[in-house]
């Protein structure tokens, strides 16, 4: 939602995060008014699919995966996410496995 509907000027002021969206509430804003030309309000009918709702944007239900041993439990339609926590070893024995079992890791580090 951030990247769709940035908040009313949030260019203007640094304090002010432009991605962070907050409802107009100025008297003569055009965005409140819904005028031409000023920048879209988020409305309902922006909402995405149900089949797509909460997954990664690659279409797999994430899984969040620690162990190697975390990997045997997923199911066709998911995709392994490597936890924030986990070592450098740890990581590469992970995609290691993936790569065996052609699962596919959402994070895996290469540039």
């Amino acid at each position: 939602m951030s990247d769709d509907f940035n908040r009313e000027d949030g260019h203007k002021r640094i304090r002010v995060n432009s991605g962070n969206w907050r409802n107009p509430e100025g008297k003569h804003s055009r965005i409140r008014l819904e005028k031409k030309g000023a920048p879209k309000k988020p409305k309902i009918g922006y909402r995405t699919s149900k089949e797509a709702r909460g997954k990664h944007p690659s279409g797999f239900e994430e899984v969040l995966v620690h162990r190697p041993e975390d990997l045997e439990d997923l199911e066709e339609g998911e995709a392994a996410m490597i936890g924030s926590t986990v070592g450098g070893r740890k990581r590469e024995k992970i995609i290691e496995k993936a790569d065996d079992e052609d699962i596919k890791v959402l994070n895996r580090g290469e540039q």
